[in-house]
């Protein structure tokens, strides 16, 4: 295993920080003492997470990942601010699409693609200059399970995570030897704000539901929480991985995968469809 990050109490980078996973992050690093920059497009939610960070030093910045000029001007404000040596940058801002790919609003699938995508690279070719110049350091991007298997109904969300995953994997190969590492987060379901916030404009399984109905049923067989995962990923980057999984669905997704890997569907659809139906009747 490759010689880890020490990241508690030193200065961090934290995108979509306004609430989930990222928010957690912010929390669990700010208790170790560790400087922390947040940024979010959503302001009201950013400042929440500031108030709840106790007396460490705080960079907070309203920021569209979307924007690649001003992820640049947020990079240069970070590292004037800098009390210390950056120990990472984690690129967590996402946002889902449900629909399928016959009923696509291709506006929505670009909206999705900007963000996910295209929003962490922005955020590494940003960054990664003040860690390629300290020698040391971790660029932690956010993948998703759906990153290690093709999901229905979920194209957009699946081709974003999957670039995550393959720009993330490539980029581990160009750092060799620099000092710094790229690490690659695969949650599995994770109960945060994302299915909420989605954009389903009509039940891609035929049911007739609304999307909030959409949203409640996913919600429903979703088992980590945010404070859980935001563990894994500072205990993962301490111990040098550069893959992590979050949660026993993560794991059991990419064993799916890897054995099955033309049919997983045929063995993840019944246990999902179990648990949906399990939760409907509660």
């Amino acid at each position: 295993m490759a010689s880890g990050t020490t990241i508690t109490g030193r200065p961090v980078v934290i995108t979509g920080a306004a609430s989930g996973i990222g928010r957690s992050l912010a929390r669990r690093l700010a208790r170790t003492g560790s400087p922390v920059a947040i940024a979010d497009v959503d302001e009201t939610g950013l400042k929440e997470t500031t108030a709840s960070l106790g007396d460490v030093k705080v960079l907070t910045r309203k920021l569209d990942v979307r924007d690649a000029e001003d992820q640049k001007k947020f990079a240069d404000e970070v590292r004037e601010w800098l009390p210390a040596p950056l120990a990472a940058v984690f690129n967590n801002a996402g946002v889902a699409v449900g629909s399928s790919v016959l009923d696509t609003v291709p506006e929505d699938d670009q909206w999705l693609w900007d963000i996910n995508f295209h929003g962490v690279v922005n955020g590494t070719r940003s960054f990664l200059p003040i860690l390629a110049e300290q020698k040391s350091g971790a660029i932690v991007n956010t993948s998703s399970v759906f990153g290690l298997m093709g999901i229905p109904f979920q194209s957009a969300y699946c081709a974003s995570k999957f670039a995550v995953r393959g720009f993330t994997d490539s980029l581990r190969q160009e750092l060799r030897g620099t000092g710094v590492r790229a690490v690659t987060v695969h949650p599995g379901g994770i109960k945060t704000n994302i299915a909420k916030n989605a954009r389903i404009r009509k039940d891609p399984f035929g049911q007739g539901r609304s999307g909030e109905e959409v949203s409640e049923a996913f919600n429903s067989i979703l088992r980590t929480t945010p404070e859980k995962a935001a563990q894994v990923i500072h205990q993962g980057v301490e111990r040098g991985k550069a893959r992590i999984l979050i949660g026993p669905d993560a794991y059991g997704i990419d064993f799916m995968a890897r054995v099955a890997p033309t049919h997983y569907f045929d063995l993840v659809a019944p246990l999902v469809e179990r648990q949906m139906t399990r939760n409907a009747r509660k």
